[in-house]
Order: C-alpha cells, then sequence, then structure tokens
C-alpha cells in the first residue's frame, strides 16, 4: 500500500499543473466568448438605433407634410375616391347589348 501511495503522490503533483493550465484556458476561452457576444450585441443595438433614427427622420417628414397649410390631405384622399369610382365604372361591363 505504501508503493501505490508513493506513485500516487507524484503523479497528483504533475495533474495539479495540467489542471490549472486547463482552467486558464477555459478562462480565456470564456473571455473571448462573451468579448465576441458583446460585440455582436453592440452592433446590433447601432443597426437598431440606426434604423429607429431613420424611422424618427421619416416621421417628420410626414408630419410636415400633413400639417403643412398648403397641402390639402383630406381634398386629395376624396379626389382619389372620386377617381376609384370612376374606374370601377369604366370597368364594369356594358350593359347597352341587354337594352337592345
Amino acid at each position: 500500500m505504501h508503493g501505490t501511495m508513493a506513485l500516487m503522490i507524484p503523479i497528483l503533483a504533475l495533474m495539479i499543473p495540467f489542471f490549472a493550465i486547463w482552467i486558464k484556458h477555459r478562462e480565456k476561452m470564456m473571455d473571448r466568448q462573451i468579448g465576441t457576444t458583446s460585440q455582436a450585441t453592440a452592433e446590433k443595438a447601432a443597426q437598431y438605433a440606426s434604423h429607429v433614427k431613420e424611422l424618427e427622420d421619416r416621421v417628420r417628414v410626414l408630419e410636415r407634410i400633413v400639417t403643412d397649410r398648403g397641402y390639402d390631405v383630406v381634398t386629395q384622399i376624396e379626389a382619389l375616391r372620386d377617381q376609384r369610382r370612376v374606374e370601377d365604372r369604366l370597368a364594369e361591363p356594358t350593359s347597352i347589348s341587354s337594352h337592345n
């Protein structure tokens, strides 16, 4: 039994540095993974911020158009409705042949 214990002590002594090296390696890998994830998250956040900025700019333009006194939205909507009615009437089959 003393022979086995005497053999195990040097083996354990040699395993400790390998275990420490393995732990350090895992820490480095985890740090890299966290760094990659945080960089990707930062890039996504920047893309979203850019997209939100573009949408805000578009809304400002639309607000300017709608609130501009020279722009009569109601009149234009009615004109489009009238145009649609005319197009619908033109698309209807004519009933002239049924009266003859």
